[in-house]
């Protein structure tokens, strides 16, 4: 094949360029499945092994060696580049939709443009640009939102029209299209060539590569990579990574060999990857061949991608019925193409026709079918593992693996050397899954949905459809019944509103749109129900951890590993920051002090993994010292609103105002005839009420007293939106989306949860020092929209741009509509960049208030007022102070 021919001479070229190489690789290019001797035998040991000779392991040997590290081996069970990378098209795309996806695809595309000039190794780069095709007013505004993230991040892109997309490549057809997004700066390379080009850099700074060495076994030893086992011996290693190799239109066979290898050790590390068939099309030359520059066509509605291919074309797509494989486990040295199935193609090849008819007569060459990878959430898994230390990870690239190959190295190599990367890749981090979704099944029926949402429109809310009711509330039979709607977080069903009797239930749940959605009025009934009489919200998928110990250690380790002050009465309740050493949030949690050496802690629901890795790492190994997860253990309701107070006094014979139970306390009191119920007067909202967090068992007798005695008082059910409304009009961050690890509480005005001078020190002590003398470089601000027309306007869902006197400044980072307001409210964070040099300066309260600001959305602006609200301000004119809880932040 043509293919393997440019792949061959590719190899001849970059041998014949680094003799240095030559000498150290293990063996001689052979086309064998057979691995002839190796003349180099492998080191006894080394700092880092990577395991893995595609674009992610030669990206991150390139960036660990540019950044200093040396005693580096990259192990290759077949030969460098001859995995999924071989069958890669090389599109090199910016346009996604995720800001840290955005940011590596850029990185990449920079990186292999100035690859060759570095290696003397022909990439293949070509920059041809890229148009994304609209052919619905829904996907025109999908792209609009896309184009207006790339523009303020200086990537050049527009908005253009079905004729400008004929001038621009006259053989499409644009007959129902309604628009497209032009990126004209992105490219096409030759991933076998980049990956080489890599692994040359690499091996001039001296990365060992050694080829046909396949690792059986991570030697783990006291939750730590001591070594990995090969069939050509063992490397004793501080460090190893898997690399899961994936390209753009071809991906990894590499799926099972994740999977078992990540159990194989004595510590299971989970890597929940699943690998489909994935079809393209090569074609013979065009008797006038294509230009080289000819830009890359996405037709997303119409599922296809179309790009120039030595003078023809390649196309493929994503299908809505894909074809599974590698559940029962297969491995092999080096891809081979897997049999043709013309007629599952057929849809796309008639797609391709459609949107380019001369291709009629075209001679084809082959029908590519090669397995690709995904994740069940279609983001890249990256990371150190959560119960291995040293074990990193990057894997699942969902067919984007040459966008993101450098810049994706390039974080993991930051993370590695500094400890954490340079940009905040939480919706990456490995520590989002747990071993829920490492289910077989799981993966295989979720791959054949993630697969064709590839090029599905996804509006703003959308749920997956598969691997559902996985974790549940012991209420959920009873909610489902009641009108509940579901939508799921880290395997967790939670409500997201309750449809009234009467309601369509199926247009509701078809309702998928940009503009006000249907569930407006049903949300809005639920916030006024909040703040007038009593709602219950079940919020059992919050993380809960019990820490406890025979003596203060418990309180000692708390002390240095939270920035707030937790030597409080007992009763009492903590809001505080889990902060990292630059004083940025890794959690952010309620903790509730039950005796004197005893603690409940209560976090976002997707931190179960993340926060359990984060403490046991730095807790001693101490046996009077013990944390438990107790998230199963609990059923957690809110009980929101001004008669809350009523409803729970009444079930518990108890006087429950502010003078007898005061905010932020907590108490184990009887409800009904449950007893050990733990009642904490907060609701994460700043309305009045409580948190009922309930034994297992006593879930559904406390729900229906409450339910029963609430009668009275006007009770209803209510789900997460209302409780985003009422949070975001309140003014509070939400850990995930406002709050990261690289935000502070000097950024977000929650100082008052740091106590600086609480008498001993505690992690990110001296970064928030230094923020409290120097200032701060971005502020969290609320914006307020005033010419937004909730009916006929686009709303704000997240990610918007910010403008202040018509610069950027920022992005938002959430929003929702306020009921209470009749506006929509925008949070987001601020920056100031110097007008000439685009340093970032100090942000100061004048800068803040001074500026006019307008939001972004899909390319109009809105003029928006800004307010950093003093946390008084807070408190409506309703309600006494002391009856409404004094926290800053919403966990979901």
């Amino acid at each position: 094949a043509v293919g393997m021919f440019l792949r061959l001479l590719s190899d001849v070229r970059w041998r014949a360029a680094n003799p240095k190489w030559r000498r150290t690789t293990c063996c001689q290019r052979s086309t064998s499945s057979t691995a002839e001797p190796h003349p180099v035998s492998l080191p006894v040991q080394a700092q880092v092994v990577i395991c893995g000779g595609g674009i992610m392991g030669t990206s991150v040997a390139y960036h660990l060696s540019k950044m200093g590290w040396k005693d580096i081996v990259l192990l290759e069970q077949g030969r460098l580049a001859a995995g999924t990378t071989r069958f890669c098209a090389g599109i090199v795309s910016t346009a996604r939709h995720a800001s840290i996806e955005l940011k590596m695809a850029n990185y990449s595309n920079k990186l292999y443009q100035q690859l060759e000039q570095e290696t003397g190794v022909n990439t293949g780069y070509t920059k041809t640009g890229s148009i994304s095709l609209a052919q619905t007013q829904d996907r025109l505004i999908s792209l609009k939102r896309i184009a207006s993230s790339l523009n303020v991040m200086g990537i050049p892109c527009e908005i253009i029209t079905p004729k400008q997309v004929a001038q621009l490549h006259p053989l499409i057809n644009i007959h129902d299209l309604v628009g497209a997004m032009y990126v004209p700066e992105d490219a096409l390379v030759s991933s076998a060539n980049v990956s080489l080009a890599l692994a040359t850099a690499a091996s001039r700074n001296g990365v060992q590569i050694h080829e046909r060495t396949s690792v059986s076994h991570v030697s783990i030893q006291k939750g730590r990579v001591t070594g990995v086992e090969t069939d050509r011996g063992q490397i004793q290693c501080q460090y190893f990574f898997f690399f899961n190799l994936f390209c753009i239109l071809t991906c990894p066979f590499l799926f099972q060999w994740a999977y078992e290898l990540g159990h194989s050790g004595e510590e299971p590390v989970n890597i929940p990857l699943h690998a489909c068939e994935h079809f393209y099309l090569l074609t013979h030359p065009l008797k006038e061949p294509l230009a080289s520059n000819l830009p890359t066509i996405v037709d997303p509605d119409g599922r296809i991608y179309i790009r120039n291919w030595q003078g023809g074309i390649l196309s493929g797509g994503f299908e809505k019925n894909p074809k599974p494989l590698f559940t029962e486990g297969r491995n092999q040295l080096e891809i081979q193409n897997l049999q043709e199935d013309w007629d599952h193609f057929e849809p796309l090849l008639s797609a391709l026709l459609r949107r380019m008819p001369d291709l009629e007569a075209l001679q084809i060459m082959q029908l590519v079918n090669c397995p690709e990878s995904f994740t069940p959430d279609m983001r890249c898994i990256m990371g150190e593992s959560p119960t291995v230390r040293g074990y990193f990870v990057l894997a699942g690239m969902n067919s984007a693996g040459i966008s993101y190959g450098g810049g994706a190295g390039k974080y993991l190599a930051e993370w590695m050397v500094n400890g954490y990367p340079s940009e905040n890749v939480w919706p990456l981090d490995l520590k989002r899954f747990g071993t829920l979704q490492s289910s077989r099944t799981f993966l295989r029926h979720r791959v054949m949905e993630v697969m064709p949402l590839m090029c599905d429109l996804k509006v703003p809310r959308w749920d997956f459809q598969t691997g559902r009711q996985l974790r549940t509330s012991p209420l959920y039979d009873r909610l489902d019944a009641q009108g509940a709607r579901w939508m799921e977080k880290h395997g967790f069903e939670r409500v997201k509103y309750f449809v009234p009797p009467g309601k369509d239930l199926l247009d509701l749940d078809q309702s998928k749109t940009f503009y006000k959605p249907d569930w407006f009025d049903i949300v809005g009934s639920e916030v006024k129900c909040c703040k007038e009489a009593v709602c219950v919200i079940d919020m059992s998928s919050f993380t809960k951890f019990e820490i406890s110990s025979t003596g203060d250690q418990a309180l000692e380790n708390l002390q240095y590993l939270f920035s707030n002050d937790l030597d409080v009465p007992v009763g009492h309740v903590v809001h505080t920051g889990m902060l990292n050493e630059k004083g940025g949030y890794e959690n952010d949690c309620s903790i509730a002090r039950l005796s004197k050496r005893s603690f409940f802690m209560i976090s976002p629901t997707d931190q179960q993994v993340h926060c359990w890795a984060w403490l046991k790492n730095r807790l001693p190994d101490d046996s009077n010292l013990t944390m438990e997860d107790v998230t199963w253990k609990y059923t957690a309701l809110n009980l929101i609103g001004p008669r809350a107070v009523d409803v729970l006094s009444e079930l518990s014979y108890a006087p429950m105002t502010p003078e007898h139970f005061p905010s932020l306390f907590c108490k184990e009191m009887s409800v009904g005839y449950a007893n050990g119920i733990r009642v904490m007067s907060i609701t994460h909202t700043g309305e009045p009420g409580f948190m009922l967090y309930i034994p297992i068992e006593y879930a559904l007798h406390v729900y229906n007293e409450v339910m029963n005695m609430g009668q009275k008082y006007g009770i209803r059910n209510a789900g997460y939106y209302a409780l985003r409304s009422l949070r975001i009009e309140k003014f509070f961050a939400f850990w995930g989306q406002d709050l990261d690890a690289f935000t502070t509480p000097m950024e977000c005005g929650r100082e008052f949860q740091v106590k600086l001078e609480k008498g001993m020190q505690f992690v990110g002590q001296e970064a928030l020092l230094e923020q409290k003398q120097n200032g701060v470089y971005k502020r969290f601000t609320m914006f307020i929209l005033e010419d937004h027309d909730t009916d006929t306007d686009l709303w704000p869902w997240w990610g918007e741009p910010i403008f202040r006197n018509g610069r950027y400044v920022g992005k938002t980072t959430s929003s929702a509509y306020s009921y209470s307001l009749e506006r929509h409210v925008c949070l987001g964070f601020v920056h100031h960049f110097d007008e000439k040099t685009g340093e970032e300066l100090v942000v100061t309260t004048d800068f803040i208030n001074q500026g006019e600001y307008e939001i972004g959305i899909a390319g109009q602006r809105f003029q928006a007022k800004a307010k950093l609200y003093p946390f008084s301000s807070l408190f409506t004119h309703r309600r006494r102070k002391d009856e409404v809880e004094l926290s800053g932040y919403q966990r979901e």
